[in-house]
Parts: structure tokens; C-alpha cells; sequence
């Protein structure tokens, strides 16, 4: 029997790698995708280690007909339809309201909306009736109580989440549908030490989650085989709360 086959988007590096190696750990193939080249090395230890049968599949899934020629070019290499598409890929601009426009929009849900509902399709599409892949969107704590930072980024992301629930009642037992939701992760060079020892004070654990958190609760939704239509928050807490700001400029 071959090993279950996951298609993870933006899964070279960062948060989609460290899912992808979580996910290599558990026994899966990997189909990742990514807009550059490189990986991260923990995720090639994890790929070398595990034998993990793997392809990089580079796409810019902004584009018209990337999602579905991604699934059709997975399909081919590996030789059957993932069992599990987690759609990590995402870009992250800075606009407020008055920096707002048809273009910053477009950019954002055109990958971290379209993208995500077009693979979902696909790869529905490619698998028999009795199939039921699993279908995991990473979304963002900030969707319960958003601020007015990243704006077309928030927007994109409230839409991808409540694609949850409408994807999963659509495409009923021919997938399952579900989402995670995390809070601050890998921080950037925006932050300094001492902004971070604060942010792990504001969260109502007392800390902020680390990357390998969001990977448990995607193999446990990829594996989860009676839940479908939920969003799993892994902040800390986060969601609890209402921050004035992006965490980057408290």
C-alpha cells in the first residue's frame, strides 16, 4: 500500500516547511509548492530521514490555471491524488485603509483566497466519491477581532475562513473541510527580543505558539476523519482578545 500523499502550498520554507515536516514524520508523501527556490534544513533532514518520496513543484498560484495544473502535474509525478492539501501559501502586505486598492486586493485574494478554492476544487475534482481527501486552510487568529493593519491581508483571510464552512457543506462526504487558525509564530526582523518577551506576556496562556504547534493540529485535522467545517485556533489565546495594533507595532 503506497504512503498517504499531502500537497502542501508555500511548503519550502517557514510555516509551510514546518508542516511538511511534520508531516514527513508521520509517514507522508510530500508534493510542495513554492514560489522560489531552496529549502529549509530541518525540513530536508526530515525529507532524508523518512525516505519521503518528494517533489517541488515551483508555481506562482496567483496566476490563472497555476492551482489546477499543480494538481495535474501531482497526479502525474507521484501517480494519485494527494489525500491531504493544505493551503499554508499566502502573501502579507502592509496597507491600511487609505492605502487600500483595486491592486493590493486583487494580489492578496487572488493567492490566499482564489488559490486555496481553486486547488480545493481540483483535487475534489481528480478523487473518487469514495475518496475524501482532507482539506486544511491556514487562516489567522486575527479573523475573530481584527485590527485596522494589513487590511487587504485580513480581508483575504476573513474570506478564506469562511470558505470553511461553505466548502465543507458543498463538497459534503467528498472531502473534509477545516481550518487552523495560528497567532504569532515565526516573528520576522521587525520584532526584537524584548517586543517578544512582551507579546508572550499579552497572550492569554502566557505564551505565543511556535511553529511545530500549527503542524500538530494540521496532521490532527488531516487525520481527524469525523470533523469537518472547524477552525482550530492555536494562539496562545490570541483570538481572546482585542489588540489595537498588529503585533508588530505593539
Amino acid at each position: 500500500m503506497s504512503r498517504p500523499l499531502a500537497l502542501v502550498t508555500g511548503g519550502m520554507r517557514r510555516l509551510g516547511a514546518v508542516i511538511a515536516a511534520q508531516l514527513a514524520d508521520a509517514g507522508y508523501d510530500l508534493a510542495l509548492t513554492s514560489h522560489g527556490d531552496g529549502k529549509d534544513a530541518d525540513l530536508a533532514a526530515a525529507l532524508e530521514r523518512n525516505e519521503t518520496q518528494w517533489k517541488h513543484f515551483p508555481a506562482d498560484l496567483s496566476t490563472s490555471g497555476a492551482a489546477e495544473a499543480v494538481i495535474d502535474e501531482a497526479v502525474v509525478h507521484f501517480g494519485r491524488v494527494p489525500d491531504l492539501l493544505v493551503n499554508n501559501a499566502a502573501m502579507f502586505g502592509q496597507d491600511d485603509w487609505e492605502g487600500l486598492s483595486a491592486e493590493t486586493l486583487e494580489g492578496h485574494f487572488r493567492l490566499n483566497l482564489f488559490a486555496p478554492l481553486l486547488l480545493s476544487r481540483a483535487l475534489v475534482k481528480m478523487s473518487g466519491e469514495q475518496a475524501q481527501p482532507a482539506i486544511v486552510h491556514v487562516v489567522d487568529q486575527r479573523i475573530t477581532n481584527p485590527n485596522g493593519d494589513q487590511l487587504s491581508y485580513t480581508l483575504s483571510k476573513q474570506a478564506l475562513a469562511g470558505s470553511v464552512r461553505s466548502l465543507a457543506a458543498a463538497f459534503g462526504k467528498r472531502a473534509r473541510v477545516n481550518g487552523v487558525a495560528p497567532g504569532l509564530v515565526i516573528p520576522t526582523d521587525d520584532y526584537n527580543d524584548a517586543q517578544m518577551a512582551r507579546l508572550h506576556g499579552e497572550m492569554p496562556l502566557g505564551e505565543l505558539p511556535n511553529a511545530q504547534a500549527i503542524a500538530e493540529a494540521v496532521l490532527y485535522l488531516a487525520k481527524a476523519r469525523h470533523v469537518t467545517g472547524q477552525i482550530l485556533f492555536v494562539d496562545g489565546g490570541a483570538h481572546l482578545r482585542s489588540y489595537p495594533r498588529d503585533f508588530m507595532h505593539l
